[in-house]
């Protein structure tokens, strides 16, 4: 009998949760070799700036650079980069840019107020961070889409300055991604990467200015010292796998399922790609188109592995079990491939996001239907959002208070800093008192 091409689960089983833990148990790597070369380029940045960016990225990319400028991609460039995609492309490009912003339109809150009886103002005022930097992955992994996501929410949040920066091994870089660049309305392309580009964003240096906040993906070296700089800038995330969760009524044709879960299991040996259904014949029907199709996919040595170590079909009792085992799980990407999605969703409390009926792979979120891909994963669904708009804006409290106001909330001041002996609290409450 042939090797099995993906593991097969049974809800039913007494030691089901105990085989899903060991499927799911993921950790990022802890490297104590990635974690000392990092803390070594970031304290260079740090106390050298300019000078450190260039030697680390002139060492680590192969480029002979001069200085920091030489790294700078120029207006024209950017715009130049338009003309070097196939207009197909760009048309592309433009469609999902138009999608992303108009989504992330909806996702800007606003300042608000209001006026208690004795005049008393309390509110809240929303404001856009200033600098943001944008780390994009360059060389074989470049991925325009990522620019638009994560760009588009920045400039529709108000961001007043953004920072792309974007290694290029040899000096090559994806004219799609300077494209996207140029579309998405980045201020600032830097062609830098690395553990050196998030620390000059984090610290700042000479010629680039500090960021208020980092996003973006990278490798394990931008992940551990966007993790390191953390507190000194925010971050977005520390991004696991991407994941997939299908639950089907067995009624999708197969070959979509099969390819649905493929969609995630190309990433890498790490993504994970999961099935629930209750019909255990449709389950043997995916599994044979994923053996059939898998052969005819260019990454199919990546998705291979990914399947074979942490992919699964689950047979259920039903879809009450099946969302049960969702909302455990907290998968990145819930795909409901049922005929009514929407009197399941209320009862989908974890999902980074969701993906309703037999039409909606979760392809069409990565790129063009208009919500985030920048997504919670490794059970993380469980208490984070996808990255937005939100992201990018601060709140500040308002408080203005009347003098009647004043004087009756300074009595309650005073009661409750003299119990906790802070005596300059209370005598500063108390001068606004009217006798």
């Amino acid at each position: 009998m042939s090797e099995s091409i993906i593991t097969r689960l049974d809800a039913s089983q007494s030691d089901f949760n105990q085989q899903l833990d060991q499927l799911l148990a993921w950790e990022s790597v802890s490297d104590t070799r990635v974690a000392a070369v990092v803390d070594d380029v970031l304290h260079q940045v740090k106390t050298r700036g300019d000078a450190a960016v260039v030697e680390f990225t002139n060492k680590f990319d192969r480029r002979t650079a001069q200085n920091i400028n030489d790294f700078v991609v120029t207006p024209a460039e950017l715009q130049n980069a338009l003309t070097q995609i196939s207009p197909e492309q760009r048309t592309a490009l433009e469609v999902a840019a138009e999608r992303i912003r108009n989504y992330h339109q909806h996702q800007l809150q606003s300042s608000w107020r209001y006026t208690e009886a004795d005049g008393t103002v309390l509110g809240q005022q929303i404001s856009a961070m200033e600098r943001v930097g944008l780390y994009v992955p360059g060389g074989k992994a470049s991925y325009p889409s990522s620019v638009l996501m994560n760009a588009i929410p920045a400039k529709v949040a108000g961001v007043d300055d953004l920072t792309m920066v974007v290694p290029a091994p040899d000096g090559e870089i994806s004219p799609m991604v300077l494209a996207a660049a140029a579309i998405a309305g980045v201020d600032r392309v830097i062609t830098i990467g690395g553990a050196q580009a998030v620390a000059a964003l984090a610290y700042g240096t000479e010629t680039i200015a500090k960021v208020d906040k980092i996003v973006g993906p990278g490798n394990i070296y931008v992940a551990t010292a966007k993790r390191a700089v953390f507190g000194q800038v925010a971050i977005d995330m520390i991004a696991g796998p991407s994941e997939i969760l299908v639950i089907c009524d067995g009624l999708t044709d197969p070959d979509w399922i099969a390819m649905d879960l493929f969609s995630q299991a190309e990433h890498d040996e790490q993504a994970q790609s999961i099935l629930l259904c209750p019909d255990a014949d449709y389950l043997n029907k995916v599994e044979e188109s994923i053996k059939r199709l898998l052969p005819t996919l260019a990454r199919e040595s990546i998705a291979s592995v990914s399947l074979k170590n942490r992919g699964a079909l689950i047979k259920v009792a039903n879809m009450e079990q099946a969302i049960a085992v969702n909302n455990r799980i907290a998968p990145e990407h819930l795909e409901l491939s049922i005929a009514d999605p929407e009197l399941w969703l209320p009862k989908v409390r974890h999902a980074g996001a969701i993906f309703m009926g037999r039409f909606t792979p979760e392809a069409l979120g990565d790129y063009c239907a208009g919500p985030n891909h920048v997504l919670p994963t490794s059970g993380t669904a469980r208490f984070s959002s996808p990255l937005g708009v939100y992201d990018f804006q601060k709140r500040s409290s308002i408080i203005m208070c009347s003098a009647a106001g004043a004087s009756t909330l300074s009595k309650t001041a005073s009661v409750l800093a003299h119990s906790e002996y802070l005596e300059a609290h209370a005598r500063s409450a108390e001068y606004r008192i009217i006798d």
